[in-house]
């Protein structure tokens, strides 16, 4: 059998060829591991077409398959794809290769992938970054909930290899074994102070004070500082307006980023949530929280009282 695996998250696609090891019943000494990048393909196809020293089966894992790909780069090694095209017509059935491209897609035009996706399997591992199954996938062979899924991603960030490595914390601690519960994610996990940030801004925007508290005593919880709090929202309030009064001026995402000096990241985040906000609701909280930032330095308020008050949207001199 032969494979390609494609995708832009290495962690999907190393789960997938776990997989496909833990099912053809090969044990690692029968795996040979190869980057393409790094290697000559006919040593690969040398190897696939002879047999294993520990079985009559074996298994080949190549990364960094550019061969299916449009990559031009000519400090790549020259590939001799015919080599790959004779090995399709007589495959040796007990041998196992599997590429991976670690790409949002192939190039279907070239006629070695043409020929693949007609003699072998071609998997797409491309990922929605809020694909609860992925999260569940990754605490087998342990339990967890639909809602403690999203919690748990809500808590890291988008980031599958560090959601992984997370999820590996947890299953070390439940032992393989059992239900993962909202406690365990609070308690052996470590939060995402940027999305802390981001859950308090939309929570306060949409008016959901408890949930708003809530983020805000978790970052309290992580060693937050109010004060760094507030000069935070304050940076992420004025990013807000600054790249919805561009974007509405005709400016894309990345001259908004080079516009402002800030990371594309940041604009990316501001422009998805571009229709939850009304500039003149972004200047209100500004102004806000400037008058809190005063009243905190001259001692007139608490800030820690002072912030949970700009949450509860009432008067700050209280």
């Amino acid at each position: 059998m032969l494979y390609i695996l494609y995708g832009t998250e290495p962690v999907i696609i190393k789960q997938k060829v776990d997989q496909i090891k833990k099912e053809s019943g090969l044990d690692n000494l029968s795996w040979s591991y190869y980057d393409l990048e790094n290697s000559n393909l006919k040593d690969i196809i040398e190897e696939a077409n002879s047999g294993s020293l520990f079985s009559t089966k074996r298994g080949i894992y190549v990364e960094n398959a550019y061969i299916f790909t449009g990559t031009t780069n000519k400090k790549l090694p020259e590939q001799d794809t015919k080599l790959l095209e004779g090995y399709l017509d007589v495959m040796n059935e007990d041998t196992i290769l599997v590429f991976s491209v670690f790409k949002e897609k192939l190039d279907v035009r070239k006629k070695i992938t043409k020929k693949i996706q007609e003699v072998g399997k071609v998997i797409n591992l491309n990922v929605k970054n809020n694909d609860v199954s992925i999260i569940k996938d990754m605490f087998k062979p342990c339990n967890i909930s639909f809602d403690n899924c999203v919690y748990f991603k809500n808590r890291i960030g988008n980031d599958l290899g560090i959601l992984n490595q997370e999820a590996k914390k947890i299953l070390v601690f439940k032992e393989n074994k059992g239900e993962v519960t909202k406690e365990d994610i609070v308690n052996l996990t470590t939060s995402n102070v940027d999305m802390d940030l981001f859950h308090l801004i939309d929570n306060i925007v949409s008016d959901n004070k408890k949930a708003a508290l809530e983020s805000f005593e978790e970052m309290l919880k992580h060693g937050e500082e109010p004060f760094v709090i507030i000069i935070n929202l304050a940076n992420q309030f004025r990013i807000f307006y600054q790249v919805k009064t561009l974007f509405e001026k005709g400016y894309n995402g990345k001259s908004i980023a080079e516009y402002l000096k800030i990371h594309p990241f940041r604009v990316k985040k501001a422009l998805e949530r571009r229709h939850q906000f009304d500039s003149k609701q972004l200047l209100s909280y500004l102004d806000k929280l400037a008058d809190l930032d005063f009243k905190i330095k001259s001692g007139v308020i608490d800030k820690k009282i002072g912030l949970e008050l700009f949450i509860l949207d009432k008067d700050c001199c209280i």
